[in-house]
């Protein structure tokens, strides 16, 4: 099912500019970063907002990359390669997938919707994978470039194909369907997310529709503007209507509910393992597929039951003895294998890398030629050390890396496991739900409370994305790290920045910056407040310092000539170590004044030991439109003091002044470098891009004990609290200590508890706070969110009578960080 490039030519209509060895394409590469046995893949160089594929393309052929689908010829010599040249790559990239997908004649089902898209793909999965051989889009693959890299996935063993589609703006699902071309269509709902390219709530559902042009099933849910704007296809399409949760559910109790549907008049009940509206929606949109496909109500039935909630992300986790653990309970299959595999090379940093895996199952392919396939990956992802469990993992050892070990069972593995043995090692632990392979998790695991702070990594790469958008492609982006990154774990969260090709860290102090330079973070960092005794230690560590009066600048000064002289210069100019110049131009903090300048400049003057990496100034109102006129004003000061400092060195510098609210509200302003901030963590400084921004944090915890109290009964210190009348009570984890803070005690304050609002009553005590849960229809266990999801950091910032920056900072290092992805 393979291509050869004379194929590609054919299918792209570009034109072979240099033509190498022949070769079979096994693989379509869009990332320098990623490759593994690349001789067999086919590079497409992407052109993005502010990345360009084709400064990649050397990197890539090092990496042994032979296949080249560019826009431009290379600048470099890329000898016995084959180059394609085309209009442009993104469509080169979809009409192969398109070609790779006419190619196989099996039931394929499109998806999309609003929300839910990737719950209800993993849910047909777990329901029909008994059945078929299934090839899915890998995680929430459902973009322009995702769509093409989850068809190519398709193989001959495959029976069934679940496929997502998602767009932002009009136009784009037209190219989606030529590759995906669905048998069966759902569509699982409608909201705001992705609408703001969009004129009204009927356009973005047209353009969805559009998914299913050529489709002759739907499924999509009675909402009235879809079931309208499907009425059309009534005569030559069959199109299924699901009803809302509200409609169908006839019963429920605080773990599950049941519903009712009507199929061919006949009404039929099921029983669901969830009670929530969204899911049950979901589980109506599968129990409808699978009636179409006739199913029987009884096997139906007896599956549901089989269904668990998912969690979709790859976790990042601590573990004993300086371990980093990459928890994937997600699925175990080839592709999300090399997923994980590429998320563990990322976050290991210097560390040795170890993968337990279990037994794959419903692959379609012979043992034989799996276990080759899995060994191979393993092997060139560079892994040290594999553990395999399973018994068809252990009657195909002789594929594996020697020293490799296999296990028949999970009992079998615990049995003899020694986490003492285990020290500086990044895991991957990726199992079948069978394998259970969540005690492996919790044996290798510190020990933590059930309050944890989670930070998606996807939201965070966003967020920076999307500010990088809006910069001229020659102004360089520092990122803020300091005070535990903004709380969110400084390694975790620079190791990111550095991923994505971020240009600048900054850090409040030095010992910041060396915990990253420990962590193997390279990037150039800038030390906010360099301390005189931290100096000898900033430039051991290749740190670079705001020097902000004469005193800073005399003592860094000091210490650079009482260094070593291989500590002395990291700068690219002989003889010189790179510093910031801080100019302080009416935030009244820290920096040299105007009327300093001219001082500042003889003492550059004389001491040529260091250089001037960059002047800046921080702006005290960019967020505000009423301070507009003082924030020009800063920014007019601002250039006349760069102005003179240009005059005396002669060297060039960077010159930057806008943090969050300048990038979004000064564009004309980002000079050479801008300073993102609270932005990256999705909060708009000035409100006007917070639509477009995710929310990569979420606090949560869980309820440890449920009590139910009569009215007159008072709950906590002080009797601050006396019950009204009879309710119920339940106490969470999470106090002071942890950082929420007392003014949010008796009823200023609440959280969320299984979709309703649970007021705070009594003092918030120091390690634990009692909620109203009356409402609740809750259990002891029960996941307790304080903000993420439904409460937003705004929101819970104002309950608190502060910003989100202090909340943020506030959560205690005590509430553990659990980093995902997906």
């Amino acid at each position: 099912m393979s291509f050869s490039i004379h194929d590609i030519v054919r299918i792209t209509g570009g034109q072979l500019v240099q033509e190498g060895d022949a070769c079979t394409i096994e693989r379509l590469l869009i990332d320098s970063r990623k490759l593994t046995h690349a001789i067999d893949g086919l590079f497409f160089a992407i052109r993005g907002e502010r990345n360009d594929g084709h400064n990649y393309i050397n990197d890539a052929y090092t990496a042994g990359v032979r296949n080249f689908v560019v826009e431009q010829q290379p600048n470099s010599s890329v000898p016995e390669a084959n180059i394609l040249v085309v209009r442009n790559s993104i469509k080169a990239l979809q009409q192969v997938a398109a070609a790779h997908r006419k190619k196989h004649d099996i039931p394929v089902v499109g998806i999309t919707g609003s929300n839910g898209k990737t719950i209800v793909k993993e849910w047909l999965n777990q329901l029909l994978c008994d059945d078929f051989t299934i090839v899915r889009s890998p995680k929430s693959y459902n973009s322009q470039i995702g769509v093409p890299l989850s068809v190519w996935n398709m193989e001959h063993v495959h029976s069934l194909a679940l496929f997502e589609a998602g767009i932002s703006k009009p136009g784009e699902m037209d190219e989606l369907e030529k590759m995906i071309a669905p048998t069966i269509g759902v569509f699982t709902s409608i909201g705001s997310a992705h609408s703001e390219n969009f004129l009204s709530k009927r356009q973005l559902i047209g353009e969805k529709l559009n998914l299913f042009a050529h489709c002759p099933v739907v499924i999509c849910p009675e909402d009235g503007d879809i079931a309208a704007l499907v009425q059309p296809w009534l005569a030559s399409k069959t199109v299924l209507l699901t009803p809302t949760a509200e409609h169908a559910t006839r019963a429920s109790t605080t773990i599950n509910a049941i519903i009712e549907l009507k199929w061919n008049e006949i009404v039929l009940d099921f029983e669901l393992p969830f009670r929530d509206k969204a899911s049950i929606e979901n589980s109506i949109t599968c129990i409808t597929l699978m009636l179409h496909l006739g199913y029987k109500p009884a096997t139906i039935q007896d599956r549901l039951s089989r269904l668990t909630a998912l969690e979709m992300r790859l976790q990042l986790l601590e573990g004993e003895n300086d371990c980093t653990l990459v928890n994937d309970a997600y699925s175990n299959d080839l592709h999300s294998l090399e997923i994980a595999l590429d998320f563990l090379g990322h976050h290991a940093r210097q560390q040795s890398k170890t993968v337990i895996l279990s037994d794959l199952f419903q692959t379609g392919l012979s043992d034989d030629e799996l276990h080759k396939r899995i060994a191979r990956l393993l092997v060139g992802k560079g892994i040290t050390q594999f553990i395999g469990i399973g018994e068809s993992m252990s009657r195909h050892a002789a594929y594996y890396p020697e020293h490799s070990i296999f296990f028949p069972a999970t009992d079998a593995f615990l049995a003899q496991l020694n986490t003492d043995e285990y020290v500086k090692r990044a895991i991957l632990i990726k199992g079948a739900r069978d394998f259970r392979f969540e005690r492996i998790v919790s044996a290798y695991q510190q020990q933590t409370h059930d309050t944890v702070l989670e930070i998606n990594l996807n939201a965070l790469a966003h967020n920076l994305h999307y500010f990088k958008s809006k910069l001229p492609p020659s102004t360089k982006l520092m990122v803020m790290v300091k005070a535990f990154g903004y709380g969110s774990g400084a390694e975790e969260v620079a190791s990111l920045l550095e991923f994505n090709k971020a240009d600048y860290l900054a850090v409040a102090y030095t010992d910041e910056g060396v915990e990253l330079r420990k962590a193997g973070i390279s990037l150039p960092i800038m030390v906010m407040n360099p301390e005189r005794s931290s100096l000898p230690t900033l430039i051991r560590h290749k740190l670079e310092p705001e020097l902000y009066s004469f005193r800073t600048a005399n003592n860094f000064l000091q210490a650079l000539q009482a260094a070593e002289i291989s500590e002395r210069f990291p700068s690219e100019v002989e003889g010189a170590y790179r510093v910031h110049i801080k100019i302080d131009t009416g935030m009244h903090r820290l920096g040299f004044i105007a009327d300093e300048m001219h001082d500042l400049c003889e003492w550059l003057d004389a001491n040529k030991q260091v250089r001037v990496a960059s002047a800046f100034t921080h702006l005290a109102a960019s967020d505000a439109i009423e301070y507009d006129d003082f924030t020009r004003h800063q920014l007019n000061i601002f250039n006349d003091c760069c102005d003179r400092i240009a005059l005396h060195v002669k060297n060039p510098f960077m010159r930057h002044a806008l943090n969050t609210g300048g990038i979004e509200r000064f564009p004309d302003a980002a000079m050479d470098m801008v300073r993102l901030g609270i932005g990256l963590y999705g909060v708009s400084a000035s409100g006007v891009d917070q639509n477009y921004l995710q929310a990569p944090g979420k606090w949560k915890t869980v309820i440890s004990q449920i009590k139910h109290i009569r009215g007159g009964q008072s709950v906590g210190y002080s009797r601050a609290f006396v019950a009204p009348f009879d309710m119920t009570i339940a106490t969470i984890p999470v106090g002071y200590a942890d950082g929420l803070r007392r003014t949010m005690s008796n009823g200023k304050g609440y959280v969320m508890v299984r979709g309703e609002r649970a007021p705070i009553v009594g003092n918030v005590c120091m390690d634990m706070t009692m909620i109203d849960v009356s409402a609740a229809h809750c259990s002891e266990g029960d996941e307790v969110e304080l903000f993420g999801e439904h409460i937003t950091l705004l929101e819970f910032a104002r309950m608190c009578n502060t910003i989100p920056y202090e909340v943020l900072t506030s959560v205690s290092q005590r509430v553990k960080r659990v980093y995902v992805e997906g």
